[in-house]
């Protein structure tokens, strides 16, 4: 478990210094140069990650059970995804209503994505994975908001075709990564 909350710290905690250190972040980007920050952020991201995914799957092999989860929330969990991978989608695809509704659909994603497992997962580890993303992502979306709400910050408005390759990439990505990825490489089939 130790090695999952080391990965947890370096790879949330490099992401929440927008968060909690803006100016300390600015700074240091102006003292060493984007590009050379971008690098060191990048390898930092890369290492704290394969810390997280390393330290989940020792965790996985030492499971303890904290609750078992009724069927009916590890198949709502699908839908979740769906949403949360729609939502993600919505981050990158440009002139799209969710990003005009909410600013931050990345973060709002990563918030449904960490809620519907933590509802349908009821093993130790699966609760500080889950449940550390679903803190680090509603507080990544309140301080954004808040932040654009003081800068004054508004999103291009939506269309109709950004809408919908919005909702067609991430029901796509959502298939592939349900019916074929998930299984594959987290080693649980949702569907199975």
């Amino acid at each position: 478990m130790s090695m999952l909350i080391l990965g947890l710290v370096v790879f949330l905690g490099l992401h929440s210094l927008r968060i909690v250190a803006d100016d300390w972040r600015r700074h240091q980007m102006a003292r060493i140069g984007e590009g050379p920050w971008k690098g060191l952020y990048s390898l930092i991201s890369i290492a704290g990650f394969v810390l997280l995914i390393w330290g989940f799957g020792l965790a996985r092999q030492q499971p303890v059970l904290v609750w078992v989860p009724p069927n009916a929330l590890r198949h709502a969990n699908a839908l979740f995804a769906l949403v949360a991978f729609v939502l993600v989608v919505a981050a990158y695809v440009p002139r799209n209503h969710l990003k005009a509704a909410l600013g931050h659909p990345m973060f709002a994603g990563i918030t449904v994505w960490a809620l519907g497992h933590l509802l349908a997962s009821g093993m130790l580890h699966d609760v500080v994975l889950f449940g550390a993303f679903l803190v680090w992502a509603i507080a990544g979306f309140t301080v954004s908001r808040r932040r654009d709400r003081r800068a004054g910050v508004t999103y291009p408005a939506g269309t109709a075709l950004g809408d919908v390759l919005t909702v067609v990439i991430g029901a796509a990505a959502w298939a592939a990564f349900a019916f074929w990825l998930h299984a594959r490489w987290i080693g649980v089939a949702p569907f199975g």
